[in-house]
């Protein structure tokens, strides 16, 4: 009688066994659940982290793109017609004067030592040359400049009263003109400017 016991009860708890460890199983422990939850916190975390990341070096290249190599530009008025057109848009290549000085005939922007803003002109005369205003005629060193890029019978005049000027560029300015004479304001109005108001050369079609 006490056999048959045993053995039924022996029976009992190894049916029983697989029922408890099936409802064990299907149920997740607290600290197993805040440990999944941590995970997913330190997932998202590094995703955002990530992100931010990529954001901040991409705004990083930008601006260095932008302030050393190359940057788009858009050309507000008629100064400079005919070679650039009103509202065109143009490459500024910064980089080409980190590597060496504004030449003459260098299509450039410059900040307008008048009113700060930005504006394009063409480099007539660099450090040292001469500039003489003559009868509507550009000379540079005493030379008439040829000038191939204007539209024809265009004439270069002073802005004041006198028929004639003359200018001498100093250590590091240039002088500079609009390629739309009576339409631009340039360094007939403000002298020579400076090498640090040269931002770069314009890349032409």
């Amino acid at each position: 009688m006490n056999d048959k016991i045993s053995t039924e009860n022996i029976n009992l708890q190894l049916a029983m066994a697989p029922v408890v460890e099936q409802q064990s199983s299907g149920k997740r422990s607290p600290q197993s659940a805040l440990r999944i939850s941590r995970l997913d916190l330190v997932a998202m975390l590094q995703g955002m982290a990530t992100f931010v990341l990529i954001v901040v070096l991409s705004f990083l290249c930008y601006l260095f793109v932008s302030r050393f190599l190359f940057e788009s530009v858009q050309v507000v008025g008629v100064s400079m017609v005919p070679t650039l057109e009103e509202n065109g848009h143009y490459f500024l290549n910064r980089w080409a004067l980190h590597a060496r000085a504004p030449q003459p005939k260098d299509v450039v922007v410059i900040e307008d030592p008048a009113d700060h803003g930005f504006s394009v002109k063409r480099v007539i005369a660099v450090a040292g040359q001469t500039v003489h205003f003559k009868n509507g005629k550009v000379f540079v060193d005493e030379k008439e400049l040829r000038e191939t890029y204007l539209m024809p019978k265009t004439f270069t005049f002073t802005y004041s009263q006198a028929k004639e000027q003359l200018i001498t560029c100093g250590k590091d300015q240039y002088f500079v003109l609009g390629d739309n004479r009576p339409q631009s304001i340039d360094s007939r109005a403000y002298g020579p400017v400076p090498r640090q108001n040269i931002l770069g050369l314009v890349m032409l079609n």
